[in-house]
């Protein structure tokens, strides 16, 4: 994957947000970043547009790095990249969950963006059913944004969550999301042809995509404890990869990973509790 570096934002301001953001690693966890309101909008509105410019469904090649939910814990962000290697240094695919519950969502959103602008086809986000106005209005994300700036500046990560792809396939073999499979999936010509900027809907292919769940005592189909979406049992992934020729689907949202083929893979141990990640090597 070739990078073309600082797309559509002056170089110069970009790597001096991310130098700043990185400072804070020699510093107390916990310690804020100091960015502009302009700053943090420009993050917001040239990613969106990159965003846009690429598929729903992202297709993507190994060796990548695969990362589950951060939810604004930006200590846990930056020991992932400290592992992994920072950017360009590895390829990196974030399946979503970005913000609310932790304290930092601000920082570690605004690093990831960063990242996606300056190597755009190198740094992969995914929406998770976080990145979504009605959920961090409530879990926190909407209070952080009106605490440290304003409630128009969380409109404007808005508009930018609503433009996020919500899958991608790599090597043709490993479907990522945030969520899972949906009864309405039959082909995966639905994801591309999800139309953005859209919100999250209560219901239909793009709500299970982030919302739904493996059971692992159901087959088929089952009501899901959270009120949304739905839970799959194994019967339905093991007919989804068989029909799709996938080896693997790799989700966030829980810990689970289900495979039909071997494939070489290793999982990190999970950092405080969040962000593990899958390294692929096909």
């Amino acid at each position: 994957m070739a990078a073309t570096q600082g797309q559509g934002m002056d170089p110069a301001l970009l790597d001096d947000i991310i130098n700043r953001l990185l400072e804070v690693r020699l510093a107390r966890p916990g310690h804020q970043v100091q960015l502009s309101e302009t700053e943090i909008r420009q993050l917001c509105v040239v990613s969106r547009e990159i965003f846009l410019q690429q598929p729903n469904l992202l297709e993507l090649v190994a060796p990548i790095k695969i990362c589950g939910d951060i939810h604004g814990q930006y200590s846990d962000l930056l020991r992932l990249f400290e592992y992994g290697g920072f950017p360009p240094e590895a390829n990196y695919l974030f399946l979503g969950d970005y913000v609310d519950r932790g304290k930092q969502s601000l920082e570690t959103i605004c690093l990831l963006l960063a990242y996606k602008i300056k190597y755009p086809e190198n740094f992969f986000l995914l929406r998770g059913n976080h990145e979504c106005a009605s959920i961090n209005r409530i879990y926190g994300f909407y209070d952080e944004c009106k605490r440290r700036f304003n409630v128009r500046l969380w409109k404007v990560f808005t508009d930018c969550f609503n433009c996020l792809p919500v899958a991608a396939l790599i090597d043709d073999k490993i479907l990522c999301m945030h969520g899972g499979l949906s009864p309405d999936l039959s082909s995966l010509d639905q994801i591309k042809s999800i139309t953005r900027p859209t919100d999250v809907p209560d219901s239909g292919l793009l709500c299970d995509l982030l919302w739904s769940d493996p059971g692992k005592e159901i087959q088929g189909w089952g009501m899901n404890d959270r009120g949304v979406s739905y839970t799959f049992g194994a019967d339905k992934v093991s007919d989804f990869l068989l029909k799709h020729d996938l080896d693997i689907i790799c989700r966030a949202h829980q810990v689970s990973i289900f495979y039909r083929h071997n494939l070489k893979y290793s999982f990190a141990p999970q950092i405080a509790g969040c962000g593990g990640w899958l390294r692929i090597f096909c």
